[in-house]
């Protein structure tokens, strides 16, 4: 029977709830001015519509799990206006509690697609190499120990070594590194990650459950169980309050002999005012937000924010802008300068689909000559005839297989960028080692700026990043971050959350990758980049930054702040205005229709009150 409650009530959602508001606001503008000939008070239009569902939540969490919450003394403060026939009083309280849990259930973010999205990133099939030949398999049929073939472009179906071929992987699902990685014979690749470039075969070594992405899932899934929600606090104050209003009704009603008084007591003591504190507040923060930039997705996400103690980035698309640019080109040969080696390079890898290779080509700006028998080779580099040269430029490696030999001066520099952050093109020329073109991924330009800010409004800035060492500490000087935290699997990020939150120093994440998914779920607020960032990662954040304006962010930290002082003022207000019109009760001086009134100027003050936070802006 309760279960069928249950489902009725939530039988048509927020367009319902909004049309029965909309009647039964009619409904009691017409009682109060008595403008219709009934035989009853029209108000009872609202009782019903409003009323009864407050009276059914109400004794399905007495029934169900002694649960008093504040809608029980609302259902107490009803039931007793309707018997000693002050019909309009019950009416518009139900009218503004409804008001109160409308606007609660409008910040609430309903389930999200995160999980799902993951899920369909897993692997359908795999391509498993017998002595007979290839064949497709399903991916969940794979074993340990199979041999599979893997093409460009597919993405590989579990965790393995690569036995034969050299190629290289985009394992930004996995690490958030920006640059697909080179692979060759006796490197680890992960099922989930794309094979962009070469074909290899590897040994199968961990599937199905065991396998990196379904482990991503696990630790989505198992971090959004853990994240506790906030209890509305006139839920947690509900006991308390019914006890005393209900002790207090009784003992005018013995002490005085009038009912009427009692119930007065009742009426005005329903925590209105209380319930519309919160939900009013957060509202017009999220609409302050959503002018930063910010969609607020959790209702509770800006309670959360205005108690943590740490912020933790992800580096690239994050503090970075996640493109590798041209940052420095040099040239070794004399009669060649250092912009014929960013020509010449450009125009070799004018038609490689390689990161590295667009962004030389996007870094010069002047006409890219033209280039001839073009050569790709996977985890290596390319080949090309440009303007009369034999053009080569790749890793170290590449230069080594092809004869080069690299000047100690080359070396030197190169591994000096390399401590920079930087990735390194070798460049050859006619046989030659002719130059180097250093790339990197950029700090955004507001990132030093921001980080001073977040430090100034009490928090703590890390970085976690899935990148090598060099280039986290690069960009940590740069953006002004003491606490860096390097080559970070999706775990390594959670588990740093999960030791600080355990501690109670809540922690807020920022990042853009799907490897950030598990720990923008598990932290105590999850931050995405909507621009740049990943659709899995928007799914599992609480809040995303649209237009990924990282300088915005101190203006939500203190926008938080700010709205919990709000929260609070409110709070106060309304449990000031609930007592002394208790006094008036008891002494007679309101009656259950003038306390409703009293009601509607204390929930009006709220309102406005929340509302000065919509055109609230934080002044440096």
């Amino acid at each position: 029977m309760i279960e069928k409650v249950e489902t009725l009530l939530e039988w048509g959602g927020t367009k319902k709830d909004v049309t029965f508001l909309v009647i039964s606001g009619i409904a009691l503008l017409l009682s109060i001015f008595d403008v219709v000939d009934l035989p009853f008070d029209i108000a009872w239009v609202a009782i019903i519509l409003c009323g009864l569902p407050i009276i059914a939540e109400a004794v399905i969490g007495l029934i169900t799990a002694f649960d008093i919450k504040a809608d029980v003394l609302v259902s107490i403060a009803l039931i007793a206006s309707v018997i000693i026939g002050e019909d309009f009083a019950a009416g518009e309280v139900a009218f503004i509690m409804q008001i109160g849990g409308l606007l609660e259930e409008l910040t609430v973010a309903r389930a999200r697609a995160g999980i799902e999205k993951l899920v369909h990133l897993t692997p359908r099939t795999a391509r498993r190499v017998t002595n007979s030949g290839e064949e497709i398999i399903p991916a969940e049929e794979v074993m340990a120990g199979d041999i599979l073939r893997v093409l460009p472009g597919e993405t590989i179906a579990v965790d393995g070594s690569i036995i034969s071929g050299k190629t290289s992987v985009d394992q930004a699902v996995m690490t958030g590194e920006s640059l697909p990685v080179d692979k060759e014979e006796g490197d680890e690749v992960f099922s989930g990650t794309v094979n962009r470039f070469g074909s290899f075969d590897m040994k199968a070594e961990k599937v199905g459950e065991d396998s990196s992405i379904q482990r991503m899932i696990r630790l989505v899934q198992s971090a959004d169980a853990g994240k506790a929600k906030i209890v509305n606090l006139a839920d947690r104050w509900a006991t308390w309050i019914v006890v005393i209003a209900l002790s207090s009704a009784v003992i005018t009603w013995a002490v005085t002999g009038e009912i009427i008084r009692a119930v007065t007591i009742l009426v005005v003591f329903c925590p209105c005012a209380l319930v519309l504190a919160t939900p009013t507040a957060i509202m017009a923060a999220i609409g302050n937000g959503t002018k930063h930039g910010f969609l607020v997705k959790e209702g509770d996400a800006l309670e959360r924010l205005a108690s943590v103690s740490y912020i933790t980035f992800d580096k690239t698309g994050t503090l970075t802008y996640g493109q590798p640019k041209v940052t420095m080109v040099k040239s070794y040969l004399t009669g060649i300068s250092d912009d014929d080696i960013h020509a010449l390079t450009a125009a070799a890898e004018k038609r490689s689909e390689h990161p590295l290779g667009k962004a030389v080509v996007e870094g010069y700006k002047c006409d890219v000559p033209k280039a001839e028998n073009f050569e790709m080779i996977p985890g290596r580099g390319v080949k090309a005839d440009v303007s009369g040269y034999s053009i080569i430029a790749g890793n170290e490696e590449f230069m080594a297989e092809e004869g080069i030999n690299l000047s100690m001066d080359m070396i030197t520099d190169a591994d000096k960028a390399k401590e920079e952050g930087c990735s390194i093109i070798f460049v050859g020329v006619d046989g030659n080692a002719a130059g180097i073109v250093a790339l990197s991924d950029t700090l955004r330009e507001d990132a030093a700026t921001t980080i001073k800010e977040i430090e100034k409004a009490g928090v703590n800035p890390v970085l976690l990043t899935g990148d090598h060492k060099m280039a986290a500490n690069v960009i940590a000087a740069q953006a002004g971050i003491g606490e860096v935290h390097f080559d970070c699997t999706p775990e390594d990020k959670l588990g740093f959350i999960e030791e600080h939150q355990q501690s109670k120093r809540q922690v807020c994440m920022i990042g853009d990758g799907i490897n950030d998914a598990p720990a923008l779920r598990k932290a105590f607020v999850g931050i995405a980049m909507g621009g740049v960032g990943s659709d899995i990662a928007v799914d599992a954040a609480d809040i995303a930054l649209v237009n990924d304006e990282i300088r915005e962010l101190p203006h939500l930290l203190r926008l938080a702040k700010r709205m919990m002082i709000t929260i609070k003022c409110n709070l106060t207000f309304s449990m000031l205005l609930n007592f002394v019109a208790i006094i008036l009760a008891i002494t007679g001086i309101l009656n259950p229709v003038v306390g409703a009134l009293v009601h509607n100027a204390g929930s009006v003050f709220v309102i406005i009150n929340s509302a000065l936070l919509l055109k609230w802006k934080y002044n440096k």
